[in-house]
């Protein structure tokens, strides 16, 4: 057997810095936005805040993930604890439908009864919370293409800032109309989007729970690839999946000459896998053309 293995790090010092940061904003603003939701009676406000909330669990967790993801592997855990950061990612999704949920309900409740809403305030209050989720943006755009996790973090930044802009438009729109059905009205706008946006997020970490190979890697190609090497007779159980994001791991069985059973085959099978596919971490059996049982073959 041979394998090869380089394993990449994520949760550098960069993004923890990064997510430490937008959680302390987040967090600050939150409590500002909840407060000035109760006071101008603006459940679009409140629904805001409500997302705001789910920012600060999704980044702390988020962050925690990053923290554990670092400790080293165990005779039990032989993975380490890579996966925690598509399970935080699972959960933000997961936090982020709840919550719009909740708030559709209530928002139904709101177009048979509408409330009276300080518009001026809350445009105000509105306007400081884009301003922080802005900044939140500019403090994790940098990450976000490292991880599953680092994006579900931007994510819910992300639909926050949006809705904090249908939140004004409601607040424009109350305050020069007097429309209060509009508040209701953006909260399902709002929480309709954040649906939409967690959609992708929750069906990516459960293809990467569920070890599904890789969507941008084609496993049908890189049995192609292994068969060209020369000597290679065929290739079965091959398997491919993501143990976190940019982490992708390869196991298969080869069957070979009976001539071509040495190092320099997987090398050459290596070769082809990593250059052209970038896998880094692989695992590859060896079997004889005459005899289809792993014989040992020590490579140095």
């Amino acid at each position: 057997m041979g394998a090869g293995h380089s394993h990449s790090h994520h949760g550098s010092a960069g993004n923890r810095a990064r997510l430490a940061l937008t959680l302390g904003l987040a967090a600050v603003y939150m409590l500002a936005e909840a407060v000035g939701g109760w006071l101008t009676g603006s459940l679009a406000l409140l629904a805001d805040a409500g997302h705001m909330l789910s920012d600060v669990a999704a980044l702390g967790l988020s962050l925690f993930a990053m923290w554990m993801a670092r400790r080293p592997a165990t005779s039990r855990r032989t993975y380490g604890y890579h996966r925690l950061e598509i399970l935080a990612a699972l959960a933000n999704g997961g936090a982020l439908v709840a919550i719009s949920i909740f708030v559709l309900a209530e928002a139904f409740q709101r177009f048979r009864r509408p409330h009276e809403v300080d518009a001026p305030v809350m445009m105000a209050i509105a306007v400081g919370g884009l301003l922080v989720n802005l900044a939140g943006l500019w403090i994790l755009h940098g990450g976000r293409a490292d991880s599953l996790n680092m994006r579900g973090a931007w994510l819910h930044v992300l639909t926050d800032a949006l809705g904090s802009v249908q939140a004004i438009a409601a607040g424009v729109l109350i305050w020069a109309f007097g429309w209060n059905w509009v508040d209701p009205a953006a909260s399902v706008l709002i929480s309709l989007l954040v649906i939409y946006s967690a959609w992708s997020l929750l069906k990516e970490a459960t293809a990467v729970l569920m070890e599904s190979a890789p969507p941008h890697m084609d496993v049908d190609a890189m049995r192609d690839a292994m068969m060209c090497v020369p000597g290679v007779l065929e290739v079965h159980d091959l398997h491919v999946w993501t143990i976190t994001s940019g982490l992708e791991s390869l196991s298969a069985h080869v069957v070979v000459e009976d001539s071509r059973f040495d190092c320099d085959l997987l090398a050459e099978i290596r070769a082809a896998l990593h250059d052209r596919f970038g896998i880094h971490h692989m695992t590859v059996q060896i079997e004889t053309e005459t005899f289809k049982e792993p014989r040992t073959q020590v490579c140095r």
